[in-house]
């Protein structure tokens, strides 16, 4: 980096002046002529970031001939240390470097001291500044970056815009420090209110990460340390797991307003839908509010999304409706939490995975890809969408012992209809239909996709604990919308935590 002109002019901004003109010279002579636009873009930017650094340098260097000025006036407040002891004595030329979006600059400042206690700079907290060398605002640009692609492209973007001002590990560190207040940032936060006549929705899911080995689950590291002293294999076994991932808890809620429909608006009849009635649309998602979480136990996300919704309806006055793909722990947790809270839940299973398990029901009867298949498939949801989830099962159970399938066949029909019997009070689609509810769990599955498959999961990823925490949290917080207000909390807490007041303890601060 060049070294900045010191030289003392009466004008403060002579530097930032002398290089806007130099710039203006530029733009001006033949040679800016015969620039193609591109060519100027460059220069401009480049110029331009350099003009701004100065600007900022020649503004700290006002702040610090005023400090020194007010001092030698004696018109400079005393100074008292955060421990509540005075410092009597000043010594000027204690400086710090500080990166910024504009590049290095050097902030200048009085040490007030004392005897045996530690150097307190005012000027420290009235720009308040950072622990580190890095800017609030290079960390928030550090964050934005790091979220939607590799660290290496993170630090590729930040020199390209800024300049050679930060290392990846240290770019890893501070979007690891990023995340520190979110959860408070959460307790804090009030969403709006809404009528009671919308329906609250809650969405629970998870979604394995592959990890570091020493980032894994205590269970699954064991297992992957004794497939490792088995020695490589050119592949699995069917149905064995490579024992890679972590599995993160994701969850969301959100309003939506009641929308009836009939079963033939979810899936057309056997014999095809009829063009003379228009096909009503589901229930629409609004103030989608997401939450996720490698670290923390599913009990803890699940209590985040409930604390979400209940602030969303603290009377319990709404239809609340939680929607899961029916592993039996996260209905046991959800059932339980509900239950401590007293609020009364509709519990649904995902009608897509309900699907699922019918069409490998259908393929032990009927050719995957044929007409027969499809209007086997159309009846029998048809029936579960009816309410009669039990009914499907007996008819796909006496069909099967009709046609006397094999063994490996009938595994597949039995599979489904232990399914469909063992969620019959979770199938209740007849009355979310007519309800106006949601039935499938598009809302989660998309936000798994974009929280971790479209991050996490990118190709040759593996991941430690801190750092894929830190990357799905503030994914889920810019999902929702709340980037700004989360930093400006952020950055208010970095303060508090920096320079402490007195009374400190009397308040709290808030979102």
């Amino acid at each position: 980096m060049e070294p900045y002109d010191t030289c003392v002019s009466a004008d403060p901004f002579v530097r930032s002046v002398s290089a806007f003109e130099s710039l203006l010279r530029t733009l001006q002579g033949e040679l800016a002529s015969l620039w193609s636009h591109a060519e100027l873009e460059e220069h401009l930017e480049q110029a331009g970031r350099g003009l701004l650094r100065q600007l900022l340098q020649d503004h700290l260097d006002l702040r610090a001939r005023r400090e020194q000025e007010a001092v030698r006036a004696g018109i400079h407040p005393p100074v008292i240390g955060p421990e509540g002891r005075l410092r009597p004595w000043r010594e000027a030329g204690h400086t710090r470097w500080l990166a910024c979006l504009f590049g290095l600059v050097r902030v200048e400042r009085m040490a007030h001291r004392g005897p045996g206690l530690t150097n307190v700079h005012p000027t420290d907290e009235a720009l308040s500044l950072p622990a580190g060398r890095h800017s609030m605002g290079l960390r928030r640009l550090a964050v934005t970056e790091a979220v939607r692609g590799s660290f290496d492209q993170a630090q590729a973007a930040i020199e390209r815009r800024c300049g050679r001002v930060l290392g990846k590990r240290r770019l890893e560190q501070l979007v690891a420090a990023a995340a520190d207040d979110i959860d408070d940032f959460n307790r804090h936060a009030v969403p709006m209110p809404t009528s009671r006549d919308v329906l609250l929705v809650i969405q629970v899911d998870g979604k394995g990460v592959v990890m570091r080995p020493e980032a894994l689950r205590p269970a699954t590291q064991k297992a992957h340390l004794a497939s490792a002293q088995r020695g490589h294999r050119s592949r699995l076994t069917p149905g064995e797991k490579p024992n890679r991932k972590r599995m993160a808890t994701v969850a969301c809620v959100f309003d939506a307003v009641p929308a009836p429909r009939r079963p033939h608006d979810v899936i057309h009849p056997p014999g095809g839908r009829s063009t003379r009635r228009q096909v009503r649309r589901g229930p629409a998602a609004t103030r989608k509010w997401c939450t996720a979480s490698l670290l923390h136990p599913p009990e803890k996300v699940i209590g985040d999304v409930f604390d979400q919704a209940e602030a969303r309806d603290p009377g319990h006055h709404r239809c609340w409706i939680v929607l899961v793909d029916g592993a039996r722990h996260q209905l046991d947790l959800i059932q339980h939490e509900a239950a401590r809270r007293g609020c009364t839940i509709n519990v649904l299973l995902d009608f897509v995975h309900v699907t699922e398990y019918v069409w490998e029901a259908a393929h032990a009867f009927h050719k995957p890809g044929t007409p027969e298949a499809d209007a086997w498939v159309a009846g029998h949801l048809t029936t579960i969408l009816a309410g009669q989830a039990d009914r499907a099962a007996k008819e796909m159970t006496t069909r099967a012992d009709q046609v006397g399938l094999s063994a490996g066949r009938r595994e597949a029909v039995h599979s489904c209809c232990r399914y469909l019997t063992g969620h019959l009070d979770q199938l209740r689609y007849d009355i979310a239909l007519g309800a106006g509810w949601p039935i499938a769990t598009g809302a989660i599955e998309g936000a798994c996709r974009h929280l971790i498959g479209d991050r996490l999961d990118i190709t040759g990823a593996r991941w430690g604990l801190g750092g894929a925490e830190a990357v799905l949290r503030l994914r889920a917080l810019i999902c929702n919308g709340d980037l700004d207000s989360y930093w400006r909390f952020h950055a208010a807490r970095e303060h508090q935590r920096l320079y402490p007041a007195h009374n400190q303890q009397d308040y709290e601060l808030t979102a």
